[in-house]
This record gives C-alpha cells, sequence and structure tokens, in this order.
C-alpha cells in the first residue's frame, strides 16, 4: 500500500509544489503559515480593516474575507487600500461560494480566491441522479467552460487559489457517484485542479474540510495519494477542521484532526475554525504548529529553528529525532478506513467496549471523596449515595493510596504492586507493573494487571520487547502505551504495529503526559498525541498526565485570557479534556455535540451569543449533533453531519432542520431557541435536565 506521507516512523515534511500569495512563499518546506478570517461586514470597509489588523498583530500571515457577492468582491479594495495606508501587507484571501463572477472580480484585486468546488458551479438540491458516463463527462466539461475564465484570470494576475471541499457540500453529482465520503471529496477537487493543470495553472493550495475528524484525516491522506498516482507530486494542504465550535472543544477537535497530520508532516498552512473572534484563532495556530519547529528535518538540509518557541523538556535535536523508532515494511492496518485495532477483552477494556478514561490523582497528597467530584463522582453525606456523571472516569490511578473510603459502584483503582499487595479488596484494586518486571513480579491479580511500556525511547529498539510475546496470552494484562521518545506518537503508532505484526491481541491504554504550560498547549498537546492513535482505531482507553514542575506550575489560562478551571481543579480539567478526545474522535459519545461555524461577514445573527444560548439548554442531551450555523453557505451543506439544524436565514429569521430536512422556516429569533427545543421533543430527541 503507497503511504500517504514520507515516513511513519520519522518526522519529515511532505514535499509539495511552491506557491506564491502575493509575496508569502507557501509549500515547500516553507514554514507552515498561520491564518484566520474575519467575521465583520465585508461592505463595512473600516470594521474589516481593523480586525484584520488585530489578526495581524495576533500573527496571521494570511487572512479571509468572505466576498458573497460583486459588491463585496469589489470592496475588497477599499479593504486592501486601507490596510496599505496604515503599513499593513498581508495577503487577503477572498471566500467565493456560489458567485463566479465575485470570484472573478477579486481575483484581480488581492491575492488569493477561495473557491468551493461543491457550489461554485453545481447547486446542491439534495438529489440522486443516476448518471451515465457519457452524462458524467457532460457535466465536467460544463465544470470546464464555467472554472476556466477565472483560472486564466487568476494566471494573468499572479493570483493564487485555494480550491477547497467541503464534506457538507459535496454536490448533488459527486454524492451520486461516489457518495457522502472521503473519495467523494478528492475527486469534487481533482476535477478543478485538473481543469486547472490543463491550463498551466499551478499556484494552487487544496483543503479537505470536515466537522468530523475522521472523514478530514482520511480525505487528505486519499488526496495526496491520488496526486502522487496521478501528477507524482502534491500541491500545498490547507488544514482544517470546519465548524469546530467553540472553547474547549473546539480547540480538541481542531487539534484532533490538524494536529494528526502534522504529525506525519502533512500540512503547509493551518487555520482553527472557532466560534470566537478571529484573532483568537492564531494562537492556537500558532500552539499547533510550534510543536514541529524543534523537529523540522528535510532531506539535504536542516531547518531554522524559531528561537522564540518553547517547547516540552524532551530531547528536540532534529538529528536525533525518531533515530530509534524502526521503520517498518509493511503497513498492517489500512490508513485510509478507519476499523478499530482488534483487541480481547480484559474487564471492561478492550473488545466491544468503548475506550475507559483512567483519571491520574496520584499527584495528589491525601485523596478524599471530594476529589473524585473532579473526575464525575459526587458524593452525597446525607444519603450516602454517588451521583456519577457521564463524563467519569472509569478508572483511577493513586501510586501508592489505598483509598480511605468506600469506592462509587462503577470506579475501580491502579495502584502500584507494593500498595496492591496490602488491600483486601482485589476486585476494586488492580496492580500497575513496569514492562518486564510483570513476568518477574511474586504476586499478580487473576483480573486485571496493568503493564506500563515505554515505546521506543532512546534506549530502546524492537528486538528489547521479546517480553511482549509471554504477555500475549495472559488474558489478565492491559498494556499501557507511552514514550520518552521526542516524537512521541509515532513511537506508539509504531508499538501499535508490532502487536498487530505479532497478533497480540491484549487491550492497549494510551498513556500521554504534558509538559507544556497553558491549557491551550496542553488541549492541543493531548488531543494530537491521543488523538492521531484513536483515528487511526488504536487504544482502549487513554490516562492524560501532567509532568513535573508543569504540573506545579500549571497554567490553565488560554491565549486569549479566558480561564478553562471555572472553578475546576486541574483533575477536573484534564478528565474533560479525556472525554472531549473520544468525543472528537467519535471513539466515545458522552455529550451534546455542537457544529458551530466560526462566523464571518455572511453571518445573519450572533453565533457566539446563540452558542451559548443553544448549549445552555441543550448541554445535557448526551450523542445529540446540533449544528448552528450563521448562514445558508454553512446551511444544509455543512451541517449534513447534524442530527438537528439552527440556520440563519435572514436578518432575524433562522430556518431549523431535521437532519437534511427543513422543518420550519423564517423562525423569528427571540423565540427560535424555544422553537428547537420544541423540536427536538416532538423528535423525541430531548430528555428533562436532571436538576
Amino acid at each position: 500500500m503507497q503511504l500517504y506521507c514520507n515516513s511513519l516512523t520519522e518526522y519529515k515534511r511532505l514535499a509539495t509544489r511552491e506557491v506564491k500569495v502575493g509575496d508569502l512563499l507557501l509549500g515547500n518546506n516553507h514554514p507552515i503559515r498561520l491564518q484566520t478570517m474575519t467575521t465583520t461586514d465585508t461592505m463595512d470597509t473600516l470594521a474589516t480593516v481593523e480586525q484584520t489588523i488585530r489578526c495581524v498583530d495576533a500573527g496571521a500571515e494570511l487572512v479571509r474575507i468572505t466576498a458573497p457577492s460583486k459588491k463585496e468582491a469589489e470592496n475588497l479594495r477599499n479593504i486592501k487600500e486601507e490596510l496599505k495606508k496604515r503599513g499593513y501587507t498581508v495577503p487577503l484571501i477572498a471566500d467565493i461560494h456560489f458567485t463566479p463572477n465575485a470570484a472573478e472580480i477579486a481575483a484581480r484585486i488581492i491575492e488569493k480566491v477561495r473557491v468551493n468546488p461543491g457550489n461554485y458551479v453545481d447547486k446542491k438540491k439534495f438529489e440522486f441522479i443516476d448518471y451515465t458516463d457519457v452524462e458524467y463527462n457532460e457535466e465536467i466539461e460544463r465544470i470546464r467552460e464555467r472554472f476556466t475564465p477565472l483560472v486564466k484570470i487568476c494566471r494573468e494576475y499572479g493570483t493564487a487559489m485555494r480550491i477547497g471541499t467541503n464534506h457538507g457540500s459535496l454536490s448533488d453529482r459527486i454524492m451520486s457517484r461516489y457518495g457522502d465520503t472521503p473519495m467523494g471529496m478528492v475527486e469534487s477537487a481533482m476535477e478543478f485542479l485538473r481543469v486547472a493543470r490543463s491550463e498551466s495553472y499551478h499556484n494552487i493550495i487544496l483543503s479537505m474540510k470536515s466537522s468530523n475528524p475522521q472523514v478530514m484525516v482520511q480525505a487528505y491522506r486519499l488526496l495526496i495519494q491520488q496526486m502522487m498516482q496521478e501528477f507524482h507530486e502534491c500541491y500545498p494542504l490547507h488544514l482544517g477542521v470546519t465548524e469546530a465550535g467553540d472553547g474547549e472543544d473546539g480547540r480538541v477537535k481542531s487539534a484532533a484532526g490538524i494536529g494528526t497530520l502534522l504529525e506525519d508532516g502533512i500540512g503547509d498552512t493551518v487555520r482553527v475554525s472557532l466560534t470566537e473572534d478571529p484573532e483568537f484563532e492564531i494562537p492556537v495556530c500558532r500552539d499547533l504548529v510550534k510543536r514541529y519547529e524543534r523537529r523540522m528535518t528535510v532531506v539535504g538540509r536542516r531547518m531554522t529553528e524559531d528561537s522564540n518557541s518553547v517547547a516540552p523538556t524532551v530531547n528536540s535535536d532534529p538529528s536525533t529525532i525518531s533515530s530509534t523508532i524502526p521503520p517498518i515494511d509493511k503497513v498492517p492496518y489500512n490508513p485510509f478506513v478507519y476499523q478499530r485495532r482488534q483487541s480481547f477483552a480484559v474487564d471492561n477494556i478492550g473488545g466491544h467496549h468503548v475506550p475507559v478514561v483512567i483519571a491520574d490523582l496520584s499527584k495528589i497528597g491525601s485523596i478524599t471523596e471530594q476529589h473524585l467530584q473532579s473526575i464525575g463522582y459526587t458524593y452525597n453525606e446525607k444519603t450516602d449515595k454517588w451521583t456519577i456523571s457521564d463524563a467519569a472516569a472509569d478508572y483511577v490511578f493513586t501510586g501508592n493510596q489505598v483509598l480511605p473510603f468506600a469506592l462509587p459502584g462503577t470506579l475501580k483503582v491502579i495502584v502500584y504492586p507494593t500498595a496492591w499487595m496490602q488491600v483486601d479488596d482485589k476486585a476494586k484494586y488492580f496492580p500497575i507493573f513496569q514492562d518486564s518486571g510483570y513476568a518477574q513480579a511474586d504476586a499478580r491479580s487473576n483480573q486485571v494487571n496493568f503493564v506500563m511500556i515505554d515505546c521506543f525511547n532512546d534506549e530502546t529498539h524492537v528486538n528489547d520487547f521479546t517480553y511482549l510475546d509471554r504477555l500475549a496470552n495472559d488474558t489478565t494484562v492491559v498494556l499501557c502505551l507511552t514514550s520518552t521518545n521526542a516524537h512521541a506518537m509515532p513511537a506508539v503508532r509504531r508499538m501499535f504495529m508490532e502487536l498487530q505484526c505479532r497478533n497480540i491481541l491484549n487491550p492497549a491504554v494510551i498513556i500521554c503526559d504534558s509538559s507544556w504550560q497553558t491549557a491551550d498547549e496542553h488541549l492541543i498537546h493531548y488531543a494530537t498525541e491521543c488523538g492521531a492513535l484513536l483515528l487511526d482505531g488504536f487504544g482502549d482507553g487513554i490516562c492524560l498526565g501532567i509532568t513535573g514542575d508543569a504540573y506545579n506550575n500549571a497554567s490553565v489560562n488560554n491565549a486569549s485570557g479566558r480561564n478553562y478551571l471555572n472553578n475546576q481543579t486541574l483533575e477536573q480539567f484534564i478528565n474533560n479534556t479525556a472525554f472531549s478526545i473520544l468525543q472528537a474522535t467519535r471513539t466515545r459519545i458522552s455529550k451534546t455535540e455542537y457544529i458551530s461555524c466560526p462566523s464571518c461577514g455572511r453571518t445573519l445573527f450572533d453565533l457566539q451569543e446563540t452558542t451559548a444560548k443553544i448549549r445552555s439548554v441543550t448541554n445535557h442531551l448526551k450523542g445529540v449533533k446540533i449544528a448552528i450555523m450563521g448562514c445558508i453557505v454553512n446551511g444544509p451543506g455543512e451541517m449534513a453531519d447534524a442530527d438537528f439544524g439552527y440556520v440563519g436565514s435572514g436578518i432575524g429569521k433562522i430556518t431549523l432542520y431535521r437532519g437534511k430536512e427543513v422543518v420550519k422556516r423564517n423562525v423569528n429569533s427571540e423565540i427560535a431557541v424555544s422553537e428547537l427545543i420544541m423540536l427536538l421533543k416532538e423528535s423525541d430527541a430531548w430528555v428533562d435536565p436532571v436538576i
């Protein structure tokens, strides 16, 4: 099977064509560029200019502005001139949907245009059409006729272009032939790319965006494979998870998708789509990218390091990165199709069980009932009962502490072997051993034994793991995979592949520690390292921790100055993050999911305020997916993965959807949230919140 990247064990950037956007070079091993999109009305020149300046001052290297019609496209000239007067020459991007004439105007004015192949020529009516090959080719020719004028203008003016496929806005023609699939997304872009290449135009960037990180990752991998097979070269890639939402969830979902690809050297520019002010997206982009600035290696030379970047306290010499991770001749899984790794069950871990969450409370000096509240268990002293939340950890690691109180019915404890030997309740307490020490242990649990493995660190190689074969038939052993390798995720992934090659079916938990500092940095680290593995079907559980001084000095303020704790403990923040990662990767659903667009000049209501309002009354609806879209562009298409939709259809007007079906049109925004609740009740998706 042809890989989608240079290596699964050594970090190297994927080689792509060099593209020029204004004076900015992108692709071809240039630094990964950061970008965002304005949320102001494009016709409000000063507001758009001032927001653009805030974004540039925050670190944006490109800024996208919506141009839904000819008048907005023409006003881009005024915006560009005002920015220049103020000393700003940032490349601008026109965001185009439905309106080729607006794109043709914008391409003569600014540095880059973005077109969506799903709605640039085609109209989406959610109709299935059984095309013959002749009819299908006629449709392709229609695309060529309508798209070629823009290609010629871009070539003449030196304007760059992004061909940006969105999962939710695939045309009826693509859906009819390829279905709602990553391959359909790829073909949607390739149709337009083939037209551009036939006109000798190559100043192109591509993207494969979805609100589902699983779909998004598969689509980018397939696109790379398709380009290499067809053209023997790859165009630069713009990475993003569309409609990621806000706050912690938005950051986790974005990092799971974008970070998974960055880990394999894929991506030339990134945009994090948050339902927040656009300048707050840039620090998150930077946190994603800076993880790779000090392990950047390319064939024949070393990338320049950013002396201002802050990296974890691990070996970051690029010449030694991943040197201890052995290559593998044949990948034993399909990276283009999600399939969970086969394992047998040990207690409630592995097999067909959802991934478990293990909470690390070992750094707390003396654990009490109150500390369990931070991981989803609330004790009522009067009734002597526990309330267990949907985001309650399944296991807790306490080190050498044996808890001095009765445990909630579902919670189990992991301790070191010396502590385990002292406890009476061996149905609730289980030991954790260090790698080969398990085989040498005098006493073991006859139910569950956890075995820690440091995967391919600087002192180990594949021959050091012969003891794995001795664990293979032990149906009490749960493997705990971590790595002190500077490129930890590929080291753990390589161990999962080793398990598959040896047909070792023990369940395996992902252990991920962070030595970063801020909340955003922790979120991105966890979501990238764990998300990348979970999206490939690896991992029967996760355990997150903060190491050493980073724990003592942990900051939970994000770059915008907002505090994620909100009276939570650090342990609660970590526990919630674990469940958010499982939710984002669609491996364990524990809460309501919000597919919320990041707002732009097309938005017809206050997205941040409305999202908060809807979240406040629906956040108890476990497993329900609600899309909140600012306008019809991000409406029925982009929310195709949602159960219910709340879409702006005019000033002060909302249209409500059940799936792709319009249920209520032009509802006054003052009562739209109440109408949404009524729709949820009518659809049997509502339960009353527990007070």
